[in-house]
This record gives C-alpha cells, sequence and structure tokens, in this order.
C-alpha cells in the first residue's frame, strides 16, 4: 500500500506539472503577450499566486472531485478496481496534457479528467456507468463559452476604444472612467475570488456571536478595494499632469518583438494604467486557478489515500491531507516555471497582437463568462473562454488580425480531448486490469 501510494503522489504531482504548464496560461497569457510583465515576473507571480491557492483553498474543490467524479457506489465491494481506475485517470490525463503542452496547445484539464474518467467506467462496469447528460453539457459547454465570452470581450473593447482609446485627450477620459473600471474589475473578481479568501475572517465574526449575511465581509472589501484602486491610480494622474505622465512613463529602449525577451516598455501612458488593472487581474485568475483546477491533480490521490487509509471507497467529504494540497501546488509551480512559456506564448501573442487595455477586457471577459456559466449551471473551461474573449478582441480591432491557422490547431485540441483521454484511460485500465486482477 506504501508503494502504491509513493507512486500515485509522484504520478499526482506528473499531472500537477502538466497542468501547471498548459492551463497557468489562461491567467498570465494575456498580460505577458501585452508586455504588462515579462515573462519571468508572469513566472513568478503566477507560481506564487497559484500554490497559494491551491494550499488555502484546494481542499473543496478537490473534496467534491475525490467524491463525485465517479459513482462510489459502484465500486463499493471492489476498492481495488476503484484505485486502479483512479491511477489510470493520472496517467491519461497527464500524457494527454503534456502532448498538448508540446505543441503548445491550450486545453481543458477538466475536460481530460471527465474523458479518462469515461474511458475506465467504460470498460470496469459497461456504457451505462457514464453519466451521458454531463458529457452534453460539456459540449453545449464547449460551443458557448467561447461565443459568450468573445462577444463580452468585444463589447467591453469596443466601449474602452471608443471612450478611451479613440479619443484626442485619452488621460483625461481615463480620468474619468477610472471608478468605473475598478468597480468592474474589483466586483467581477471579487465575486470569484473574495468569498474564498474572506471566508476565515466571517467564521470569526460568526463565532463572536455576531450573525451576519455571508457575502457582507466580501461585499465590504471589494468595495474598499474599489475605492483604494481608484484613489490610488487617480492619484498617479494628479502627481504628474497629461504631460509628465507622458513623459515619465516614455521607454528608455525600444518595444522588443518576443515575449521571451526579459525586458520591454509599454510606451503609451493609457496602456501603461491599464498594464496595471490587466496585471490585478490575472492576480485574481492566477489565485482562482490554483484553489479550483488543482482538484483535477489531486483529487485522484486524495481518494486512493482515503481507501488505503479506511479500507472503504470514499461516498461523501473526506478530509484533505495539507501534503497533497502542498503536492499539488508545487507540482503546477514546477510545471509553469518549466514549461509554461509554451502556451503562454499561444495565448499571449500567436492569436493576436495584444496591448494592456485588449488583454485586461480579454481577461474581464473571460472572468465573467466563467460566473455567468456557473450561474446557469454549465461546465466550462477557463481555457475556451480565454480564447473566445482574445478572439472577440481582434474582431474588434481587425478581422485580418487573428491567426487562423493557431485557431485551427486551438480548436482541434479541444475537439478530442475528451474521447482521446477517455481511449487513453480505457487502453491503460484493460491492460492493468489484466495484469494484476
Amino acid at each position: 500500500m506504501l508503494i502504491t501510494q509513493v507512486v500515485v503522489a509522484l504520478l499526482a504531482f506528473y499531472v500537477a506539472c502538466n497542468l501547471g504548464a498548459n492551463d497557468v496560461a489562461n491567467a498570465m497569457g494575456t498580460s505577458v503577450g501585452s508586455r504588462a510583465v515579462t515573462l519571468k515576473q508572469a513566472l513568478i507571480i503566477a507560481g506564487v499566486l497559484e500554490f497559494t491557492g491551491a494550499v488555502l483553498f484546494g481542499h473543496e474543490v478537490t473534496q467534491t472531485l475525490a467524491t463525485k467524479i465517479a459513482n462510489p457506489a459502484l465500486f463499493a465491494a471492489t476498492p481495488q478496481i476503484f484505485v486502479v481506475g483512479m491511477v489510470t485517470v493520472l496517467v491519461s490525463c497527464g500524457v494527454w496534457l503534456q502532448i498538448a503542452t508540446s505543441r503548445s496547445l491550450p486545453v481543458s484539464s477538466s475536460h481530460a479528467v471527465v474523458g479518462a474518467i469515461a474511458g475506465f467506467s467504460w470498460v470496469a462496469l459497461g456504457v451505462n456507468a457514464i453519466d451521458w447528460s454531463s458529457i452534453g453539457l460539456i459540449t453545449i459547454g464547449w460551443i458557448l463559452t467561447p461565443l459568450i465570452s468573445g462577444a463580452i470581450a468585444a463589447l467591453f473593447y469596443s466601449q474602452i476604444k471608443y471612450w478611451i482609446l479613440d479619443q484626442p485627450n485619452q488621460v483625461v477620459q481615463l480620468q474619468e472612467w477610472i471608478p468605473w473600471l475598478s468597480t468592474v474589475l474589483l466586483g467581477v473578481f471579487g465575486v470569484i475570488v473574495l468569498p474564498s479568501l474572506t471566508e476565515p475572517l466571517t467564521n470569526f465574526v460568526i463565532e463572536l456571536g455576531f450573525t451576519i449575511p455571508a457575502y457582507d465581509i466580501p461585499l465590504l472589501t471589494g468595495t474598499v478595494a474599489a475605492v483604494g484602486l481608484t484613489i490610488i491610480s487617480w492619484r498617479q494622474l494628479g502627481e504628474t499632469g497629461e504631460g509628465g505622465l507622458e513623459k515619465k512613463f516614455l521607454p528608455q529602449t525600444q518595444e522588443l518583438p518576443s515575449i521571451q525577451n526579459t525586458k520591454s516598455q509599454i510606451q503609451n501612458p493609457v496602456e501603461r494604467l491599464f498594464a496595471r488593472f490587466q496585471l490585478l487581474s490575472a492576480c485574481f485568475v492566477a489565485f482562482a486557478h490554483g484553489s479550483n483546477d488543482v482538484g483535477n491533480a489531486i483529487a485522484p490521490l486524495a481518494a486512493i489515500v482515503y481507501i488505503n487509509r479506511t479500507g472503504s471507497v470514499p461516498t461523501d467529504g473526506i478530509t484533505i491531507p495539507i501534503w497533497i494540497l502542498i503536492l499539488g501546488g508545487a507540482g503546477i509551480v514546477a510545471g509553469l516555471a518549466v514549461w509554461g512559456k509554451k502556451v503562454i506564448a499561444t495565448i499571449g501573442e500567436n492569436i493576436i497582437t495584444l496591448q494592456p487595455s485588449s488583454g485586461f477586457c480579454a481577461e474581464l471577459a473571460t472572468a465573467t463568462t466563467i460566473l455567468i456559466a456557473s450561474r446557469l449551471g454549465l461546465p466550462v473551461s477557463t481555457s475556451h473562454a480565454l480564447v473566445g474573449g482574445v478572439v472577440g478582441i481582434g474582431l474588434v480591432q481587425n478581422i485580418k488580425s487573428i491567426k487562423f491557422k493557431t485557431l485551427k490547431g486551438i480548436a482541434a485540441a479541444w475537439l478530442i480531448t475528451i474521447p482521446v483521454s477517455a481511449i487513453l484511460s480505457a487502453a491503460i485500465f484493460s491492460i492493468a486490469r489484466i495484469l494484476f486482477f
């Protein structure tokens, strides 16, 4: 059992590495592509926030996936079969994510997990073991997510372009829009991140005997943050004035052509300020991604550890050991550091050329789409939403600026993620069952 647990832990780390290499582009790809941050800075920022999100808040999603991704009641009499199935999920997901990353293609790790579960469940228990309604919902989400995100990104960017970027006095226009931009930014991302961040404080206040609605502290925190961000941005404009701001942010070197260069400068002072907003939004995405998607890598490990300890298949909520969360967070950071730049390059500069203003709109559209989908109960992919948002920006700028060759490769990878991971899982599970049972 100990040897099995060690092997599974290594497999979970391997999946987390590939998840970090592929999915973290959702958080930092547009920021690097727009020169809001350099590639090295993005790797450091995303690494810290992804790890923090995974360790502090990754237990809830991991707990759900460990007990809900397959029907545990069907494996109650044969926990060994369930263990082998979870191992095949890790292997097939890790292999597919590595293949996609090696080809610089952003794919959905969640979809890979679903496909892998469907594959081993079919072989183990028959076709009726697959939740076909979930597969159908994922298909609907695959179609709708990039369309919705693209439409929202196009709407956001067209308004910013009309009211700020195309105006003769951009700095004055931006000054008027800063409160609205701050409110939208902290509002959308606050709904995603703040409830988790402020949960310990909310629980502490309740323990003191105060009865407060669950969202009062997140709302108060978001309001204070929005006001603070507005005041800080106004002060930066007020200290320099329009001419001084332009002089302050004029580059000392020419902008460099590749995101892999160690340093580049943003010439336009308005875009420089948008870069700050975009960096903040990217930090939110990275934290939320770490707390959510780490479960795709470590949930099978958590289930197997539970079986090894109790001898039974988990059917309800389980406690996730802290070392599993740390393992997942460390794997994400390691994969991001080693392979992350490949998919970041695809998102950041191989679809369209991005500026901080357009990258900010793409990230905002992605977050809004995820929120809408969550309310509707649709399973969606952050990768799909972000790519759709970037394409929506390209449609507003100029349809000829979109690199459709890159999009064809991405779409093909999306289409085959579930069937490829299902086939891999089914094949690996069949071989394992022959060898060990």
